[in-house]
């Protein structure tokens, strides 16, 4: 049986019909706004080869570890999906999810969902095994079209900006593609890089040593010494930054943070690039190399994101045969206070310095971020993230941040998705969410309605563009 698929357009907004009406006004003023995507992780060669996606699950269901994490844990095979198996049938694969999708009842991936398909592909049934076949022909044909390739979805749904994450041994070719195609004025969409060194950081990270080789070579310095390693973190940085980076980007497992001397260092990187580093040192170096790459922020203005507290890859087996970011990744608790004192000891009263926190660890929001933020001169608080990406996830960041580090000590909002057509879905929930916490703010009359309605805009976009220099 098909049901028909309803986008409500009080979705997310408050229950209570006073509060109700105040979102929609709020919600109205902000809904068309450009969208600022500071971070994420969608594929660069989209855009500087703009070839039309191939189909429905190539451009829907591969990129995105949320959905296909679900799949997994119901018994659904990630080879039968096409994940890491380019031999598997797309539509047998969009089949499996179409009749599988009751498992997203309740989950942000839903709601992401039904909005790409009703507002993206203008398909007016639901989702379901039924209709699988419909779906997956509607949507790989209209990708075939001009409309639908990926500059075209970027201006159709007014992005205005959108920051890749690539490592420093990426070339970025494809962003020079893309800036050759904004000098000649065959594309005006701004599509830029962000610096994310954990493959040459983590001493941990597979490959650390022959990483350190490449890094040696792109950068002509000896990545082997130490000071030659600070050298060539200096060069790709210069060079990310003329290739339009405004940020940085740190994904360390804690929030850990340290200040050595230089004779400290020096050891600690001879150890870490040697035969006989323990788990201890790798931590230590990781440490060190947070407060680092903070000086070096002061110097050349990149802003700097850490985003800790993640046990990557936490199934080995998945790992071995599939690689990073498979949907493996699980929070753990995270300290703040003690880890981040030895940096912001050091840069924590830097007015020109942005460092941007996230959390996987929720406890931490009123106890460590909200406090920390609301003191040091170069801390900002990076929206609900990840697995609290959903909407009672960015209630409880307001409700538990707010009254310690206000509305100004924050970014706005990113999306940090692979999925592209997610991000304009994920932009319209952070600001109906945002317009009902305002609105309960105004009909408790903490909040003028005038006040609410710049807050909105602030929050959609003002705070984004200026936390990341964009």
């Amino acid at each position: 049986m098909t049901r028909p698929l309803i986008l409500h357009p009080d979705r997310l907004f408050p229950s209570d019909p006073v509060q109700r009406d105040i979102a929609r006004r709020l919600y109205a003023a902000v809904a068309d706004l450009p969208i600022v995507s500071p971070h994420g992780h969608t594929d660069p060669a989209w855009f500087a080869a703009d070839a039309p996606f191939g189909n429905a699950a190539e451009l829907l269901l591969h990129p995105d570890h949320y959905i296909f994490r679900m799949l997994y844990s119901q018994g659904v095979p990630l080879d039968a999906l096409g994940i890491g198996n380019p031999d598997a049938d797309p539509r047998t694969s969009w089949r499996l999810f179409a009749e599988h999708y009751h498992l997203f009842r309740g989950t942000p991936t839903r709601m992401w969902m039904d909005w790409v398909f009703a507002e993206a592909f203008g398909i007016e049934v639901q989702f379901s095994g039924e209709t699988a076949d419909l779906y997956y022909d509607r949507i790989t044909e209209k990708l075939a079209t001009d409309a639908y390739r990926p500059r075209a979805l970027f201006d159709r749904y007014r992005i205005e900006v959108i920051a890749t994450t690539e490592s420093p041994l990426d070339t970025l070719d494809h962003h020079a593609v893309i800036r050759a195609a904004n000098d000649s004025g065959e594309w005006g969409g701004r599509v830029i890089t962000a610096y994310r060194p954990d493959p040459v950081v983590d001493p941990e990270f597979e490959g650390f040593r022959d990483n350190l080789a490449r890094f040696s070579e792109l950068s002509g310095e000896d990545a082997f010494s130490y000071a030659g390693y600070l050298a060539a973190h200096r060069n790709r940085r210069a060079f990310f930054a003329g290739m339009g980076a405004t940020s940085t980007d740190h994904g360390h497992p804690t929030a850990a943070t340290a200040d050595l001397s230089d004779a400290e260092a020096e050891a600690l990187f001879a150890r870490v690039t040697g035969d006989a580093a323990t788990p201890a040192d790798a931590e230590l170096f990781r440490a060190h190399m947070l407060t680092v790459m903070a000086g070096m922020s002061l110097d050349d203005g990149l802003v700097m994101q850490i985003h800790p507290g993640s046990f990557r890859n936490h199934n080995p087996r998945l790992f071995a045969r599939y690689g990073r970011d498979k949907g493996a990744d699980i929070p753990t608790a995270t300290d703040y206070v003690h880890a981040l004192r030895p940096l912001l000891s050091r840069y924590g009263n830097e007015a020109g310095l942005t460092i941007i926190l996230f959390t996987l660890d929720e406890t931490s929001y009123a106890r460590e971020l909200a406090p920390l933020a609301g003191h040091y001169p170069a801390l900002k608080l990076g929206p609900a993230w990840w697995f609290h990406d959903s909407p009672e996830g960015m209630r409880r960041f307001r409700s538990q941040t707010t009254e310690t580090a206000g509305f100004y000590n924050t970014v706005g909002f990113n999306d940090d998705t692979r999925a592209f057509l997610s991000i304009p879905a994920r932009h319209d929930v952070a600001r109906r969410i945002d317009c009902g916490f305002l609105a309960q703010l105004v009909a408790e009359h903490r909040l003028e309605e005038w006040e609410a309605a710049e807050l909105a805009v602030d929050l959609s976009y003002n705070l984004v563009k200026a936390a990341y220099r964009l």
